[in-house]
């Protein structure tokens, strides 16, 4: 049987990939750039095809061959992305319909009453695409889950972040609402147990841990689990939505623009209305997941530097996707770059490692305020700001979030290429080289680039430009000062 991955660069197509090969299935992954999944762990055992479901023409040949089909990517956080989830379920149906797929399997979000739908725009869209897909004349499966439990999840980083750092928290009316939370792990057997389901079961199943909690009661465990004091919660009834999730995308890493629609959802109480699934996918012998060992294995695996997906690794379809230009020209303008170049006493190896290792809770090894300020100004205007932080605090992966850029590209031991996601007039990449001149000496090469757009852009890179020296010549000389203090350590 073959499996076609779409979302596979996000949270949950990312796990769910390796756990159908462990399955036996034929994997296909689709992306809009299959460099994204080149350094997974099991990129060699899938086929990757190149496709956007906003870009009908690119799908050809996508879903030919293919048995089931998974449903799980989204627009969240982009403007317009209601508009965008209609038009990529639209084209995911015809081109699945078309090529002949026995099944359709989707992970939304709990249903909600008529009454309900305008004051969450995020679950109002869920929907529409769960109707879309069970609409399609293919045999459809929607998972509706609520809050996820895992390490990495976006509901699971508000939950922590909000709990850890927070322990007198003025809260909105929303906390007392009930939730009732699902693990991960039993969010993907559930993925998995779908694919084999016969062509009559067509339908929408709630799917959903044994514990039922409120928000405020969640938090209350986390802590209790994570072994902190009580947390004092006092409830406002005047903060709204809007203001809560402005107040998330502070605390917690989860940028504003995401927060605020997975904030209105939990307006509205998710609970499990049935347990149906349960006759085609059967519990495990030892029950689902409850909400407190769901957040150990979570903690273990941060922890461990385990964890295999965040929610930050999907990026989003306005997320400029082009690679570095070589060629200054090649905007039809301007191109601004500042280059910083150092000889250093140490391996490559050791350099390398440093390159690798910045950002997160490393640092950017250079004013460390002067970052921080950066970050604090692009959460307040809506942007990621810094506190995304690293998968893992070693390894870096082509695709995933760096505190506000992304990796671009890597080249073990020799390149590291960061595109910045920060709110910007323009477009900017960073980038780290490790060589050896002529005569052998190992050389740090650093460059930023930068390409305005309209006059703001200009204006930026001259009001930043004088900062230049302290910031990028600051991290130039620090990361080979420190490549050169590692090396020296291993060596005495």
């Amino acid at each position: 049987m073959r499996c076609l991955v779409t979302g596979a660069t996000g949270y949950i197509g990312g796990r769910l990939a390796p756990r159908l090969l462990a399955e036996g299935y034929a994997v296909r992954c689709l992306a809009r750039r299959a460099g994204r999944l080149r350094d997974v762990p099991w990129a060699s055992q899938v086929e990757v095809v190149e496709g956007d479901l906003s870009r009908p023409e690119t799908l050809t040949g996508v879903f030919d061959g293919v048995d089931v089909a998974y449903y799980l990517v989204h627009s969240l956080g982009q403007p317009s992305f209601e508009a965008a989830d209609r038009r990529a379920a639209g084209a995911f149906v015809t081109a699945a319909r078309t090529a002949g797929v026995r099944r359709i399997v989707y992970l939304g979000g709990p249903e909600l009453a008529a009454g309900d739908r305008a004051s969450s725009a995020h679950l109002r869209s869920r929907n529409e695409v769960a109707r879309i897909l069970l609409d399609s004349g293919v045999p459809t499966v929607v998972l509706r889950a609520a809050v996820i439990i895992g390490s990495g999840s976006a509901s699971f980083e508000m939950l922590r972040y909000l709990t850890e750092r927070l322990p007198v928290m003025i809260t909105p009316s929303w906390v007392a609402n009930r939730v009732q939370p699902i693990a991960v792990r039993d969010v993907l057997r559930y993925l998995v147990g779908c694919a084999h389901l016969p062509p009559e079961v067509s339908r929408a199943f709630d799917i959903a841990g044994p514990d039922v909690l409120t928000f405020g009661e969640m938090m209350q465990r986390y802590a209790r689990v994570a072994g902190l004091t009580p947390r004092v919660l006092v409830p406002v009834r005047p903060l709204t939505p809007a203001l809560s999730s402005f107040w998330v995308g502070l605390v917690t890493p989860v940028p504003n623009a995401l927060a605020r629609p997975l904030v209105e959802s939990l307006v509205h109480e998710a609970v499990a209305h049935e347990h149906d699934i349960a006759a085609h996918v059967p519990d495990p012998p030892d029950g689902l997941t409850g909400f407190d060992r769901a957040v150990e294995l979570a903690l273990a695996r941060v922890r461990d530097a385990a964890v295999e997906t965040r929610w930050s690794t999907a990026a989003g379809p306005d997320a400029p996707a082009e690679p570095l230009p070589s060629d200054p020209d090649w905007s039809g303008g301007t191109a601004y770059t500042d280059v910083r170049e150092r000889a250093v006493a140490a391996p490559p190896e050791v350099l390398w490692r440093v390159i690798e290792g910045v950002g997160g809770e490393h640092g950017w090894y250079s004013f460390p305020l002067a970052w921080s300020v950066r970050g604090w100004l692009d959460q307040l205007v809506g942007g990621v700001g810094l506190g995304r932080g690293r998968r893992h605090p070693h390894h870096l992966r082509v695709g995933e979030a760096l505190d506000f850029w992304r990796v671009e590209e890597i080249v073990p031991g020799e390149l590291l290429r960061l595109r910045a996601e920060m709110r910007l007039p323009g477009r900017a990449w960073l980038e780290m080289r490790v060589h050896r001149d002529e005569a052998g000496q190992v050389r740090y090469r650093q460059r930023a680039v930068f390409l305005p757009q309209g006059l703001a852009g200009h204006a930026y890179w001259a009001a930043v430009t004088p900062f230049h020296a302290l910031v990028f010549g600051g991290m130039a000389r620090n990361i080979t000062e420190g490549a050169e203090r590692v090396a020296a350590e291993e060596q005495s």
